[in-house]
């Protein structure tokens, strides 16, 4: 089943129980047009190609628009799902845009990703819904599943020899892992030592806006 969101294609798979999200649009092409580096999705590419659409004004919904998009794009979010991220980060203490960043990077594909256990986003969400990883021990299957502080994030044993892995680690090893996150690479098992923090996490959305879209 085919569906739009926004300016992306998405087809929507049904496994189990479970709905994945497969953006069909090049990441290349998405990137340019949210004016993202590739470099925040895992990708080591970059396009010579410029966006038409630089220089032009953008208005203030325009550019609220687009920082959410970035956010749903680099984090692998579809609308409704996000949209509860929103909900719940409202309702919680502290402020709301610092809410829903630690909120998405609490993600178990996210943390797959920083851990260097993927090369990308897109195939850490491959990771975890083709069940290779355990948490405190047991397969976790979720890509939206929120790790805690203290669980054990690790690749299942049956699949650490795989050739795939020592493909990754070779992409990965060098890798910057954020500070609240414990890695062993070696034996692709991580540990969550804190909850992120909105100043630790590197990817370039503005929240306020995405809070100044919600709020109309």
């Amino acid at each position: 089943m085919w569906t739009l969101h926004g300016s992306a294609v998405f087809e929507v798979r049904k496994r189990g129980n479970l709905e994945m999200a497969v953006n069909r649009v090049p990441v290349l092409k998405r990137c340019r047009a949210l004016g993202l580096e590739p470099a925040y999705l895992g990708y080591d590419k970059k396009s010579n190609r410029s966006n038409a659409r630089t220089g032009k004004k953008v208005s203030e919904y325009g550019l609220q628009l687009r920082e959410k998009q970035k956010a749903k794009f680099i984090y692998g979010v579809l609308e409704k799902p996000f949209r509860n991220y929103y909900k719940k980060a409202d309702k919680a203490k502290g402020m709301t845009g610092e809410n829903l960043m630690i909120s998405l990077e609490r993600r178990l594909d996210n943390v797959i990703f920083r851990l260097g256990f993927a090369r990308t986003r897109r195939e850490a969400r491959q990771v975890v819904g083709h069940k290779h990883v355990l948490v405190n021990g047991k397969c976790v299957n979720i890509p939206s599943y929120s790790v805690s502080v203290g669980d054990v994030v690790e690749i299942r044993e049956k699949s650490r020899s795989l050739q795939r892995y020592k493909d990754i680690v070779e992409v990965t090893g060098g890798r910057l892992v954020p500070e609240w996150l414990d890695a062993d690479l070696e034996g692709l098992k991580g540990t969550v030592k804190a909850l992120p923090t909105r100043e630790v996490i590197d990817v370039p959305v503005n929240e306020m806006l995405i809070v100044e879209l919600y709020s109309k």
